[in-house]
């Protein structure tokens, strides 16, 4: 990614994964393995009752947010969370660069990065000034 803001949109079976700035856009997809695996409840079992995170799912998300200066999670599920925990055990440093965390549905690529956009416009007017 080359550009300064990131935008994740992910819930446990995918994830999309937009760098942009005003005029340009460059996106990235991953999805989980095995698709659909969810956590929940697991009946008749010894623990903690949750299914296992899918590692190499939210590393090959960090991995694509590598560049990125901020970057906003959104999505409909608890999936986002679980990436803010995989990051603070991780990769603290990506986890620094997170300004945001939305619950949005299942919106189209071009909705979420036209969220995002107005998103940082006004965090951006959020941020002291620099002389």
């Amino acid at each position: 990614m080359s550009h300064y803001h990131a935008v994740v949109w992910l819930d446990h079976a995918a994830a999309r994964i937009f760098s942009f700035n005003p005029t340009d856009v460059s996106d990235v997809h991953f999805h989980s393995h095995p698709p659909h695996r969810q956590v929940h409840h697991k009946s008749g079992t010894i623990g903690a009752g949750k299914s296992n995170e899918d590692s190499d799912y939210f590393h090959g998300i960090a991995k694509a947010l590598d560049e990125a200066g901020e970057v906003l999670v959104v999505g409909p599920s608890i999936a986002k969370l679980h990436l803010i925990r995989y990051l603070h055990r991780h990769d603290p440093a990506l986890e620094a660069k997170i300004v945001g965390v939305e619950t949005i549905d299942h919106p189209t690529d071009h909705q979420i990065v036209a969220y995002a956009r107005q998103y940082f416009r006004a965090a951006d007017r959020m941020q002291p000034q620099k002389s």
